[in-house]
Protein backbone atom coordinates (compact mmCIF):
# COMPACT_ATOMS: atom_id res chain seq x y z
CA UNK A 1 0.00 0.00 0.00
CA UNK A 2 1.29 3.22 -0.71
CA UNK A 3 1.73 5.67 1.85
CA UNK A 4 -0.38 8.30 0.28
CA UNK A 5 -3.10 6.26 2.15
CA UNK A 6 -1.90 7.36 5.13
CA UNK A 7 -2.89 10.83 4.61
CA UNK A 8 -6.57 11.45 3.56
CA UNK A 9 -6.92 13.58 6.28
CA UNK A 10 -7.63 17.35 6.36
CA UNK A 11 -5.95 17.74 9.79
CA UNK A 12 -2.95 16.02 9.08
CA UNK A 13 -0.35 15.29 12.01
CA UNK A 14 2.47 17.70 12.99
CA UNK A 15 5.13 14.74 12.84
CA UNK A 16 5.31 11.56 10.42
CA UNK A 17 7.91 8.74 11.24
CA UNK A 18 8.15 6.71 7.96
CA UNK A 19 9.92 3.30 8.17
CA UNK A 20 11.60 2.11 4.61
CA UNK A 21 13.69 3.44 2.16
CA UNK A 22 14.53 6.98 1.05
CA UNK A 23 14.46 6.61 -2.69
CA UNK A 24 10.61 4.68 -2.13
CA UNK A 25 9.48 7.14 0.43
CA UNK A 26 10.51 10.81 -1.05
CA UNK A 27 8.79 11.20 -4.09
CA UNK A 28 5.63 9.72 -2.35
CA UNK A 29 6.17 12.44 0.46
CA UNK A 30 6.78 15.65 -2.47
CA UNK A 31 3.53 14.48 -4.05
CA UNK A 32 1.96 14.70 -0.69
CA UNK A 33 2.89 17.51 0.44
CA UNK A 34 2.06 19.17 -3.10
CA UNK A 35 -1.30 17.77 -2.88
CA UNK A 36 -1.26 20.74 0.60
CA UNK A 37 -0.32 23.37 -2.04
CA UNK A 38 3.23 23.37 -0.73
CA UNK A 39 5.79 24.07 -3.88
CA UNK A 40 9.08 21.52 -3.28
CA UNK A 41 11.00 23.22 -6.12
CA UNK A 42 12.51 26.64 -5.14
CA UNK A 43 10.29 27.09 -2.28
CA UNK A 44 12.38 28.34 0.99
CA UNK A 45 9.71 26.57 3.48
CA UNK A 46 10.03 23.19 1.96
CA UNK A 47 13.75 21.66 3.49
CA UNK A 48 14.90 18.22 2.90
CA UNK A 49 17.90 16.93 5.01
CA UNK A 50 19.24 14.05 4.02
CA UNK A 51 22.29 12.13 6.06
CA UNK A 52 24.03 8.82 6.86
CA UNK A 53 23.83 9.79 10.67
CA UNK A 54 21.88 12.81 12.24
CA UNK A 55 24.64 14.57 14.64
CA UNK A 56 23.54 16.95 17.20
CA UNK A 57 24.66 19.93 14.92
CA UNK A 58 22.30 18.97 12.71
CA UNK A 59 19.46 18.71 15.51
CA UNK A 60 20.52 22.59 16.09
CA UNK A 61 20.29 23.62 12.56
CA UNK A 62 16.88 22.13 12.11
CA UNK A 63 15.46 23.96 15.12
CA UNK A 64 17.32 26.86 13.93
CA UNK A 65 15.64 26.65 11.01
CA UNK A 66 11.97 25.68 12.41
CA UNK A 67 12.26 29.12 14.37
CA UNK A 68 11.93 30.90 11.36
CA UNK A 69 8.87 32.77 10.58
CA UNK A 70 8.04 31.39 7.55
CA UNK A 71 8.75 32.99 3.49
CA UNK A 72 5.56 32.52 1.66
CA UNK A 73 2.02 31.22 2.60
CA UNK A 74 1.88 28.02 2.93
CA UNK A 75 2.71 25.38 5.16
CA UNK A 76 6.79 24.58 6.46
CA UNK A 77 7.69 20.88 5.75
CA UNK A 78 11.01 19.39 6.41
CA UNK A 79 12.13 16.25 5.23
CA UNK A 80 14.54 14.20 6.96
CA UNK A 81 16.19 11.19 6.02
CA UNK A 82 18.95 9.00 7.79
CA UNK A 83 20.65 5.67 8.09
CA UNK A 84 20.76 6.69 12.27
CA UNK A 85 20.21 9.40 14.74
CA UNK A 86 22.55 9.71 17.67
CA UNK A 87 20.89 9.69 20.98
CA UNK A 88 22.32 13.60 21.68
CA UNK A 89 21.31 14.65 18.91
CA UNK A 90 17.42 12.81 19.41
CA UNK A 91 17.05 14.25 23.37
CA UNK A 92 18.27 17.88 21.69
CA UNK A 93 14.65 17.77 19.28
CA UNK A 94 12.26 16.32 22.02
CA UNK A 95 11.03 19.95 23.26
CA UNK A 96 10.59 20.97 19.96
CA UNK A 97 8.36 17.80 18.75
CA UNK A 98 6.53 18.55 21.85
CA UNK A 99 5.22 22.01 21.36
CA UNK A 100 5.33 21.78 17.42
CA UNK A 101 4.71 25.52 15.86
CA UNK A 102 1.59 26.11 13.84
CA UNK A 103 1.52 25.09 10.11
CA UNK A 104 5.10 22.97 10.41
CA UNK A 105 4.86 19.58 9.32
CA UNK A 106 7.87 17.04 9.84
CA UNK A 107 8.90 13.46 7.99
CA UNK A 108 11.48 11.37 9.42
CA UNK A 109 12.71 8.71 7.07
CA UNK A 110 14.35 5.85 9.22
CA UNK A 111 15.16 2.22 7.76
CA UNK A 112 15.17 1.26 11.09
CA UNK A 113 12.13 3.21 13.78
CA UNK A 114 14.25 0.98 16.41
CA UNK A 115 16.74 3.37 16.94
CA UNK A 116 14.61 6.08 18.27
CA UNK A 117 14.14 6.35 21.86
CA UNK A 118 10.64 5.46 22.92
CA UNK A 119 9.97 9.45 24.22
CA UNK A 120 11.03 10.74 20.77
CA UNK A 121 8.97 8.11 18.59
CA UNK A 122 5.78 8.65 20.77
CA UNK A 123 5.32 12.17 19.12
CA UNK A 124 5.77 10.60 15.79
CA UNK A 125 2.83 9.52 13.46
CA UNK A 126 4.67 6.24 12.77
CA UNK A 127 4.09 4.25 9.16
CA UNK A 128 5.62 1.49 8.15
CA UNK A 129 6.67 1.33 4.64
CA UNK A 130 8.40 -2.17 4.04
CA UNK A 131 8.00 -4.01 0.75
CA UNK A 132 7.52 -7.62 0.20
CA UNK A 133 11.51 -8.15 -1.21
CA UNK A 134 12.78 -7.62 2.48
CA UNK A 135 10.32 -10.76 3.57
CA UNK A 136 11.77 -13.05 0.80
CA UNK A 137 15.51 -11.87 1.69
CA UNK A 138 14.56 -13.45 5.24
CA UNK A 139 13.05 -16.47 4.23
CA UNK A 140 15.89 -16.89 1.93
CA UNK A 141 18.19 -16.24 4.50
CA UNK A 142 16.68 -19.32 6.50
CA UNK A 143 16.61 -21.35 3.89
CA UNK A 144 20.70 -21.11 2.93
CA UNK A 145 23.30 -23.91 4.45
CA UNK A 146 25.41 -22.02 6.96
CA UNK A 147 28.33 -21.47 4.36
CA UNK A 148 25.57 -20.09 2.44
CA UNK A 149 24.51 -17.55 4.79
CA UNK A 150 28.16 -16.02 5.33
CA UNK A 151 28.10 -15.43 1.73
CA UNK A 152 24.45 -13.48 2.06
CA UNK A 153 25.50 -11.41 4.45
CA UNK A 154 28.94 -10.53 3.19
CA UNK A 155 26.93 -9.23 0.09
CA UNK A 156 23.92 -7.58 2.35
CA UNK A 157 26.46 -5.22 3.70
CA UNK A 158 29.20 -5.13 0.94
CA UNK A 159 28.13 -1.33 -0.20
CA UNK A 160 28.41 -0.45 3.16
CA UNK A 161 31.83 -1.00 4.23
CA UNK A 162 33.14 2.89 4.50
CA UNK A 163 29.37 3.35 5.81
CA UNK A 164 29.73 2.07 9.43
CA UNK A 165 26.40 4.01 10.31
CA UNK A 166 24.69 2.90 7.18
CA UNK A 167 25.52 -1.31 7.36
CA UNK A 168 24.49 -1.10 11.70
CA UNK A 169 21.18 0.36 10.37
CA UNK A 170 20.89 -2.15 7.46
CA UNK A 171 21.84 -5.09 9.39
CA UNK A 172 19.26 -4.04 11.96
CA UNK A 173 16.75 -3.65 9.68
CA UNK A 174 17.54 -7.08 8.34
CA UNK A 175 17.76 -8.47 12.00
CA UNK A 176 13.60 -7.28 12.16
CA UNK A 177 12.49 -8.54 9.16
CA UNK A 178 14.33 -12.08 10.13
CA UNK A 179 12.52 -12.18 13.60
CA UNK A 180 9.33 -11.30 12.06
CA UNK A 181 9.28 -14.25 9.79
CA UNK A 182 10.44 -16.63 12.09
CA UNK A 183 7.53 -15.58 14.66
CA UNK A 184 5.33 -16.05 11.54
CA UNK A 185 6.90 -19.84 10.49
CA UNK A 186 6.25 -20.18 14.14
CA UNK A 187 10.08 -20.92 15.47
CA UNK A 188 10.36 -21.83 18.78
CA UNK A 189 13.98 -21.69 19.59
CA UNK A 190 14.02 -19.33 21.92
CA UNK A 191 17.60 -18.95 21.96
CA UNK A 192 17.63 -18.13 18.58
CA UNK A 193 15.36 -14.91 19.84
CA UNK A 194 17.53 -13.82 22.31
CA UNK A 195 20.75 -13.95 20.06
CA UNK A 196 19.08 -11.73 17.53
CA UNK A 197 17.84 -9.43 20.78
CA UNK A 198 21.50 -8.98 21.70
CA UNK A 199 22.41 -8.39 18.47
CA UNK A 200 20.02 -5.91 17.58
CA UNK A 201 21.38 -3.98 21.03
CA UNK A 202 24.55 -4.50 20.23
CA UNK A 203 24.50 -2.86 16.68
CA UNK A 204 23.17 0.40 18.70
CA UNK A 205 26.93 0.59 20.55
CA UNK A 206 29.67 2.63 18.84
CA UNK A 207 32.16 0.31 17.67
CA UNK A 208 30.15 -2.79 16.94
CA UNK A 209 30.48 -4.98 14.05
CA UNK A 210 27.59 -5.26 11.72
CA UNK A 211 29.04 -8.28 10.22
CA UNK A 212 29.96 -10.48 13.19
CA UNK A 213 27.11 -9.70 15.06
CA UNK A 214 25.02 -11.26 11.96
CA UNK A 215 26.97 -14.17 11.53
CA UNK A 216 26.15 -15.26 15.05
CA UNK A 217 22.62 -14.93 14.42
CA UNK A 218 23.41 -16.63 10.93
CA UNK A 219 25.41 -19.60 13.14
CA UNK A 220 22.47 -20.48 15.72
CA UNK A 221 19.72 -20.64 12.87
Amino acid sequence: MSIREHFKTDNPHHAYLIEGEHAVIFPEIVKIVEDWGVRTSGNPDFCSITVDSFKIEDARNLKSFTSERGITRSKKVFVISANNFLLEAQNALLKMFEEPAADTHFFLILPDAGVLIKTLASRFHYIAASGESESRDAKKFVLLSKRERIDFLKELLAEDEEEVESGRSKAAKFLNELETFLHEKGERNVGLFEQIFKAREYLRQPGSSAKNLLESVALML
